[in-house]
């Protein structure tokens, strides 16, 4: 915290560098544990070395709404393979000893509340974490975790959907802390050849009510979808084409993926 209370983002401390010396964000998602815990590792690491400026780790979860096809065979292979909560704090522990970038797990909110709300604060900060993503927890049913990442100075990141209320969308602003996650169509994650017009127009919407720090993810997996995001907004979300890069061609080519991806962002 800083000495007026008011507690610093990483997250959006990042977002803000990326802004003045480059176009916005880049901000990549892996899954803990695919293909192994070591691999996964390695990989956001990689992400960061080719550009990546913020990055989401997924844990994985049994019964992954959100997700599309390509993620949810990745999380599956993860937990086949013995995935353990414990598992996340360790990998960000080890990715932040070699990478500086700042490091969001990305969560449904009913592994949390089993292994404890106050003790998943406490282990995430102790490990380096900038803070939580929380796809199934909105505002108004997330008082537990306001609290704990108050207390803890973690960051929090609400989802903002084009069918959000007014009144939703400020409360996402509001309460996020790091970036609103602008959710660019309804369905599940994957990528998509265009995005059309529905995030630029949310992202307007969250304008309105004061955000400003917009990241548009869902369906992006191109260096020209992200540089027409970042005309728009702060950053580009990418995560089922770098996860289908690390299925298909392991570290080095979701490195490569993350190099090219990066370009969008100087545009």
């Amino acid at each position: 915290m800083t000495a007026a209370g008011v507690i610093e983002s990483p997250v959006a401390s990042a977002i803000e560098a990326s802004r003045r010396s480059r176009a916005g964000a880049l901000i990549g998602y892996l899954p803990v544990g695919f293909p192994s815990l070591d691999e996964s590792i390695d990989a956001a690491v990689a992400l960061v070395e080719n550009g990546v400026d913020v990055l989401e780790l997924g844990i994985p979860y049994s019964d992954p709404v959100m997700d599309g096809p390509v993620i949810q065979k990745a999380t599956q292979a993860s937990l086949d393979a013995g995935f353990r909560l414990r598992d996340a704090f360790t990998a960000v522990e080890k990715i932040r000893a070699r990478v500086d970038a700042p490091v969001l797990l990305m969560t449904y909110w009913n592994p949390v509340v089993q292994y404890g709300v106050a003790r998943f604060a406490d282990d995430l900060r102790s490990a380096g974490g900038a803070g939580l993503i929380t796809p199934d927890l909105t505002v108004d049913s997330g008082a537990d975790w306001l609290t704990e990442s108050d207390r803890t100075g973690l960051d929090r990141v609400f989802l903002a959907a084009p069918t959000s209320t007014e009144e939703r969308l400020r409360l996402a602003v509001e309460n996020s802390r790091g970036f609103v996650y602008t959710v660019s169509t309804m369905g599940t994650t994957g990528a998509r050849a265009e995005l059309g017009l529905a995030a630029e127009k949310l992202v307007g919407r969250l304008r309105s009510v004061g955000s400003t720090s917009a990241c548009v993810g869902i369906g992006v997996s191109t260096a020209d979808q992200i540089a027409d995001i970042l005309g728009y907004a702060d950053g580009a979300i990418v995560g089922s084409a770098l996860v289908r890069a690390l299925a298909e061609d392991g570290v080095d080519g979701v490195a490569r993926l993350a190099a090219q991806l990066a370009t969008g962002t100087g545009r």
